[in-house]
């Protein structure tokens, strides 16, 4: 069977971990190719490729102001993504309530004075 181009699909485009990223730094807000490039510290040509297959997915929008091209999330076309990962939640809820109870657990927990077990009774 052959393979989905990425430019066709969000799930192959954000398996590319240079392009969740990209987004992680979208997700702060609209910004310029500049910006997303300081922020990264890659070379231009890289962070245009990527935003080109994010853009052509429908992940990112694009607008031009004066010669600027400003990047932000598409909203909407990302939602797939979430709800597809939201049917997962059950197993890392378990996982940080498990956590959760250890740490509450491990909190609760003292340590006796010197000389004391943590069964002895202690008398005021």
């Amino acid at each position: 069977m052959a393979r989905t181009p990425t430019t066709f699909d969000v799930f192959n485009a954000v398996a590319e971990p240079r392009r969740r990223e990209v987004l992680s730094v979208l997700a702060s807000g609209e910004s310029p190719v500049g910006d997303i490039v300081s922020t990264l510290g890659w070379p231009q040509p890289q962070v245009s490729k990527h935003l080109q297959v994010l853009h052509q997915v429908g992940l990112v929008t694009v607008r031009r102001q004066g010669r600027q091209r400003l990047y932000r999330i598409n909203g909407p076309e990302i939602k797939p993504i979430y709800d597809w990962a939201a049917t997962f939640e059950r197993f890392w809820d378990h996982q940080l309530a498990a956590i959760k109870k250890r740490a509450e657990q491990k909190a609760n927990f003292t340590i006796p004075p010197a000389g004391r077990s943590p069964g002895d009774a202690v008398n005021n």
